[in-house]
């Protein structure tokens, strides 16, 4: 009763201070502006990175920068102009990011979408609807690499979006400058608007410095378009017909016994269709799909008795996957479509559907999956029907930066012969999230909800259930000195929904975490130290206690330099109310015993700052473990010899001792990539774990030939390391394949 009350006065709180911002800071008069210029028809942009065609003195220059790091609201230690131009078809950046030491410019990464952490770096966000909500997201380095992203409502980030644009850097004698061609037919937008919203940020690596032009407050940020200026001058801009077509042709072999159904050689043709309904809205459909050229999941060693979740790789998921988030129950996981078991499902069609209708923000998908053979665990083989998979999602703009929302899930199965066809299985639900940047005039804050049911077919009962229901509510005051949120949450027993992932059910939980982050003033070379509690209490849906966990950070420093130190205690109880295996099979199995247990715990980190050509990252851990003890140490260190090339890896041991036995545990991940310009890279990672003994190998050539058109040559390896009958070590191939794939980008 007393969290509803305050959760109830939070709301309140909450709610006045979204609708005093509607009106109040957030208001256009208080927003830079900047003009947009016409490109005239005889004067066009050479992208070459040198803005030396006299159309740039046509545009307005941004000077107007303040640093967000190290000094909030300081004046930037150099320079830098932007300009914008624009014509019927595209619009142009020119940045020129002046440096006094142009030899202490740091580019190191030449990858599509490599994180810059360790590069000087020029990024932007385009909120092309000004909904304070949504926008994309670009960003390159000096050597002039590609990346992007969406911006998703609720503060969410995707990366894997890859849009069609172009760009190219130089550096000079007195800095590096930009140019950058983003088409119109790339981005959704209201043709009606007057204007947009546009930020812009810069780093200064070797200062960690930050500055943007808007939004520069430590609690602000790049990432909130609440915080953009106003793009102006924007007319007659055009799509063309909004029709983009991407046929692909796949050649592929794979071999070995754990091949499963995909052994053989095979060769597709498929295409990618997409079109523009509205200006702001775009459907796409894709026929004969196929994921070749994705990327392996990185293995983690799991030793709890909860499945792992790995994330979303296949690119027709992940485009426009932000309206489909929903706070923190996963009634629609993605990789339950097309993936059983870790095995491929082919998907014959699949279309989808997203963007702005209004106030509205919209997304659907309707995806069919062909019927399979399926290899169990054991060799031997089952059939697997094909099905049809719904998914839709609406929400409702509230405010300046809140939302409500509503998602429903299909899941239809085709009969297997000889078998009752299952019925169709639905999941329903609906979400809040109420966010402002003006909560006491000037702090963040937050408050979430959700409410989902599904049905289940085969134990019967409606959407109506309480036993497949989840609930919680969240409210988070998020700031630089302060953070602190708490949220409690609900899964009934039978919570499992039919496109969702569920690692746990049957459950309450309560977590409230409280950090304290100051900046002391008197030590030249630490930026900010963190101090955090957090606790956790979850009990069964009798309020019975099954975990309880306090952990402590007293100190983690953040150095000036970008590296940091931390250490951490904590303490956990823990009741097992059934035998799970930890470790082994069969009468080897190491067996963890019904029981209450406690245990303590301690670690400590050491993390070198990216920007140095050799860096890296030590974490060591002491805790008790199930009535034993468990010593684990992570080791991952980089190693970044010219521009480009990059070799990585990380190790992880676990070291337990039990009552019932003792074991390790091995992981090893060493990661390449070399990358011959920002168009064509070459990529891949060898792993092995000593659970399953498995070595793999994987290694991928993408050419860029042009942003929209890709040649992806693709191989992987797999061995089973294991003793011969001598005990002499021996390596068993266990699964060896390659394939080539080529799509190519038309537009209409």
């Amino acid at each position: 009763m007393y969290l509803f009350f305050l959760s109830l006065l939070l709301a309140v709180a909450l709610l006045s201070s979204s609708s005093h911002a509607q009106t109040g800071a957030a208001s256009s008069d208080t927003r830079p502006a900047v003009l947009a210029s016409r490109m005239p028809a005889d004067m066009d942009v050479q992208l070459d990175g040198f803005l030396d065609e006299e159309v740039w003195a046509l545009a307005q220059p941004i000077t107007e920068f303040r640093q967000q790091e190290p000094v909030e609201g300081g004046v930037p230690s150099e320079p830098t102009a932007i300009r914008i131009l624009y014509d019927d078809e595209a619009l142009y950046i020119g940045a020129m990011m002046y440096d006094s030491d142009p030899d202490g410019i740091l580019a190191y990464q030449l990858q599509r979408d490599a994180g810059l952490g360790t590069d000087d770096r020029f990024m932007w966000i385009i909120s092309t609807f000004d909904d304070n909500r949504t926008g994309y997201f670009f960003e390159t380095n000096p050597a002039g690499l590609l990346g992007d992203g969406l911006i998703e409502g609720g503060g969410g980030f995707n990366k894997r979006w890859n849009g069609l644009w172009n760009i190219r850097t130089a550096i000079q004698a007195d800095g590096w400058s930009v140019e950058v061609r983003i088409p119109f037919a790339t981005l959704n937008f209201d043709p009606s608007l007057e204007a947009w919203g546009i930020n812009f940020q810069r780093t200064i690596r070797r200062y960690n410095e930050e500055i943007l032009w808007n939004g520069w407050r430590r609690t602000e940020g790049l990432f909130r378009p609440v915080y953009t200026g106003r793009l102006l001058g924007l007319s007659g801009l055009s799509q063309g017909r909004g029709i983009e077509l991407k046929p692909f042709v796949n050649a592929s072999s794979n071999r070995g016994p754990a091949a499963g159904a995909n052994s053989g050689e095979d060769a597709k043709v498929g295409i990618d269709i997409t079109y523009s309904l509205t200006p702001s809205l775009r459907g796409a459909l894709t026929l004969n799909t196929d994921f070749a050229e994705v990327e392996v999941d990185n293995r983690q060693v799991n030793l709890t008795r909860f499945p792992l979740r790995f994330p979303e790789q296949r690119e027709f998921f992940l485009e426009g996957s932000g309206v489909f988030s929903f706070n923190w129950a996963d009634p629609f996981f993605s990789r339950r479509i097309g993936l059983v078991e870790g095995q491929e499902v082919p998907i014959s069609f699949g279309a989808r559907l997203g963007g702005q209708v209004g106030d509205y923000e919209v997304g659907l998908y309707q995806v069919r999956t062909d019927d399979i053979t399926l290899e169990n665990r054991d060799g031997t083989a089952r059939p697997w029907a094909a099905e049809d998979f719904t998914v839709a999602r609406a929400k409702r703009r509230l405010f300046q930066q809140s939302h409500v929302g509503l998602i429903y899930t299909r899941r239809a199965s085709d009969g297997i012969t000889g078998d009752e066809m299952l019925a169709d299985r639905h999941t329903v639900g609906a979400d809040f999230d109420f966010y402002t940047s003006q909560f006491l005039g000037q702090y963040n804050a937050q408050f979430e909800g959700f409410l989902a049911y599904h049905t289940d077919p085969v134990e019967g009962g409606d959407l109506t259930s309480s036993s497949r229901r989840s609930r919680g509510v969240r409210w988070s005051f998020p700031n630089d000195l302060i953070r602190l949120h708490s949220s409690h949450r609900e899964f009934g027993e039978e919570w499992d929904p039919a496109v969702g992932f569920a690692d746990r059910r049957g459950f309450r939980r309560h977590q409230p975490t409280l950090t304290f982050a100051p900046r002391p003033q008197g030590w030249e070379s630490i930026r900010q130290t963190e101090h955090q509690i957090y606790y956790e209490h979850l009990t069964d849906l009798d309020n019975r206690l099954l975990t309880r966990n306090i952990d402590i950070t007293p100190l983690q420093i953040n150095f000036e330099s970008g590296d940091e130190v931390s250490v951490e205690v904590g303490r956990n109880f823990e009741r097992l109310d059934s035998v799970f295996t930890i470790y082994g099979s069969g009468d080897e199995a190491i067996r963890i015993l019904p029981g209450d247990y406690y245990s303590d715990r301690w670690s400590a980190r050491v993390e070198t700052t990216g920007r140095r050509m050799l860096s890296g990252e030590l974490e060591f851990e002491h805790a008790g473990f199930w009535g034993g003890h468990r010593d684990s140490i992570e080791l991952s260190g980089t190693i970044r010899p010219r521009i480009g090339v990059s070799l990585s890896a990380n190790y992880q041991r676990n070291e337990v001792t039990l009552p019932q036995g003792d074991f390790d545990t091995n992981l090893l991940r060493l990661t390449w990539a070399w990358n011959l310009s920002p168009w064509t890279a070459i990529t891949g990672n060898v792993q092995y774990d000593d659970l399953s003994e498995v070595v793999g190998v994987y290694a991928r050539l993408r050419w860029i030939i042009q942003p929209g058109n890709d040649v992806f040559l693709v191989w992987s390896n797999n061995w089973l390391y294991d003793d011969g009958p001598l005990r002499d070590s021996r390596f068993t191939t266990l699964s060896r394949g390659g394939a080539l794939k080529v799509n190519y980008t038309f537009r209409f």
